[in-house]
Parts: structure tokens; C-alpha cells; sequence
């Protein structure tokens, strides 16, 4: 499974010192603010960790029938013959799975900045396609 470490740790510590500001502010708050606009603002701060979480998740698993990319909304099944190629261009933000059906997919749980862990996480998925799919290596 591949996944983004940088990402995980920001977004975590972000979702978790928003939720407790907003808590902080729903009880600090001036006395004009009833009952129900101090819960919404915590309900804010809920869905904000929430979206956090969801770009979070993100991640690419391999087994032996295929790829799952869980994306930050979308979760995707790939089987082998349907990966042609994986690229990821110096400053994207996140590697491309070029598809059988002509179409392309970005696999977030592959993450550009983390260069280094990037580029080994897009040189395995890049074997693993490779060794699976149905293309030809081209050598």
C-alpha cells in the first residue's frame, strides 16, 4: 500500500486544532450567540476534520487481481489489464494511471512533494504494472 506521510500529519493535526478552536469559540464566545449558532460552529469545524480526513485517506493498494485508488471522494477498483501506464511528471502534484479504455485516473496516495518517497512509491507501482499488465514491456 502506498500513501502519503507528509499529508496524513498535516491534515490530522490541522482537522484536530480546528475542531478544538471551534469548540474553544462555541464556549468562549459573546453571550449574543445562543445555543444553536455555538453547535454550528462546531458542526463547522466537524465537517472541515472531515474534509481533512477525506484528502487524508487517500491511498493505492495492490493485490494480485488489480489496483484500488481511494482518491479523497472517489474510491476506484483497477484490474491489472486495464493499468497501460503509470506517469508522474516532475511538479504534479500526483501520479496519472493511463487506462485500457483511453481515459486517465490521478492516484492521490502517490504524493509529488514528498519527492523522495514519491518517486520510489511511482518506481514500484511502475513494476508492479509492468509485471502485471497485459502490455509488453517495451525494452
Amino acid at each position: 500500500m502506498w500513501r502519503p506521510r507528509t499529508t496524513r500529519i498535516v491534515a490530522y493535526i490541522t482537522a484536530g486544532a480546528i475542531v478544538l478552536g471551534m469548540i474553544v469559540l462555541a464556549v468562549m464566545v459573546a453571550p449574543q450567540f445562543k445555543l444553536f449558532d455555538r453547535i454550528l460552529i462546531i458542526v463547522f469545524g466537524l465537517v472541515v476534520a472531515w474534509v481533512l480526513h477525506m484528502l487524508a485517506r487517500c491511498h493505492v493498494a495492490a493485490d494480485e487481481s488489480g489496483l484500488t485508488v481511494v482518491n479523497a471522494f472517489r474510491t476506484r477498483r483497477l484490474e491489472w489489464p486495464e493499468v497501460l501506464d503509470v506517469t508522474m511528471s516532475v511538479g504534479e502534484p500526483w501520479p496519472t494511471l493511463d487506462l485500457a479504455d483511453g481515459t486517465s485516473f490521478g492516484a492521490m496516495g502517490i504524493n509529488g512533494t514528498e519527492k523522495a518517497l514519491a518517486a520510489r512509491q511511482l518506481a514500484e507501482l511502475q513494476a508492479l504494472v509492468r509485471q502485471r499488465g497485459e502490455a509488453p514491456d517495451p525494452q
